[in-house]
């Protein structure tokens, strides 16, 4: 009775993913049309700190029990599936794949991709220490700076159908809304966190295991709905910005944050190796296809899928 439980709170959670983040993208477009910023902007910030909540409630509490490894893996892991699955299924469900036209969006395609390598780099000598946490903590900031710094970052003319008035009076009732959806994402990540946990305690499945999959696979959640919706809605320019928010916050504050309230150490990092090869070959293909025409197109998402598929693949066959 106790895994029906579970398996019934994870789907429960996953749809209320999908509902709430039909919602949000509703109301994150009406809010952007009033504060007059850049929906790139907007979807960045929403990933950047509300989606990456979970991955930092997880991450802290895994310092708090000496295990940071845990979150170090589920980074890792997130990260992956981000620049792989998440964008596959965003464009498969998109009319024409996905957009990347700004100068923004290529930019920041360069700090996602030092962001998402800097981790494994820092922790070579199989330490991520204090020093290192500040290191990637002072790199999330150094984006931010650089993401605010110009104005134009914030202008753009919206080319909907059917504009929005600018009413102040409906841009707070949207804001009302995404912080009721962002308390029904916080609650379904938990809940999801918790139901793969199970499921890898039930299965006695190794603790690296558990982060890599089941915990990456939960927490990444918010960030795949996000962008599922979004592509659906023809909002394509908002799924790259979601998607890079998430992947800079989660590879530096979230990281840096854990690894300052407790060093990360692993004595062995051979069961990463195949996770590690697999996100540098995800991050290159991920930042040639972005860059390449200015768009991800459906075969190249499809490439993108096949990357993922052949890590659970090796990983399974090979740890």
């Amino acid at each position: 009775m106790e895994l029906i439980g579970y398996i019934f709170i994870f789907l429960l959670s996953c749809v209320a993913f999908y509902f709430s983040g039909e919602i949000i993208v509703k109301s994150f477009n009406r809010i952007a049309k009033f504060l007059g910023w850049k929906e790139f902007v907007v979807s960045f910030l929403l990933m950047a700190f509300i989606g990456s909540l979970p991955n930092l409630f997880v991450g802290i509490s895994s310092a708090l029990h000496a295990i940071p490894e845990l979150s170090f893996g589920e980074i890792i892991g997130g990260n992956l599936i981000n620049v792989t699955l998440a964008i596959a299924l965003a464009s498969l469900f998109s009319k024409n794949g996905i957009p990347a036209k700004s100068r923004t969006i290529n930019t920041s395609l360069i700090f996602t991709s030092i962001a998402a390598i800097l981790p494994i780099l820092l922790i070579w000598d199989n330490v991520l220490s204090r020093i290192d946490g500040i290191i990637l903590v002072s790199f999330f900031f150094f984006y931010i700076f650089w993401l605010f710094s110009k104005k134009d970052r914030f202008t753009k003319v919206c080319e909907d159908e059917q504009p929005i008035q600018k009413s102040f009076l409906r841009s707070f009732k949207s804001v009302i809304k995404v912080v009721f959806c962002l308390v029904v994402f916080a609650l379904a990540s938990d809940m999801i966190v918790r139901s793969a946990s199970f499921f890898a305690e039930s299965f006695d499945l190794p603790i690296i295991t558990i982060g890599l999959f089941i915990v990456a696979l939960g927490n990444c959640a918010p960030e795949t709905f996000f962008a599922i919706s979004t592509a659906k809605k023809g909002m394509g320019w908002m799924i790259l910005g979601a998607i890079m928010g998430s992947v800079v916050s989660q590879s530096t504050l979230v990281i840096g944050i854990v690894s300052i309230l407790h060093p990360i150490i692993i004595t062995n990092l051979s069961p990463f190796l195949i996770a590690r090869t697999f996100l540098f070959i995800a991050i290159f293909f991920f930042f040639v296809f972005t860059r390449t025409g200015h768009h991800i197109t459906k075969k190249e998402s499809v490439f993108l899928l096949f990357i993922y598929i052949f890590f659970i693949i090796f990983e399974l066959l090979f740890n």
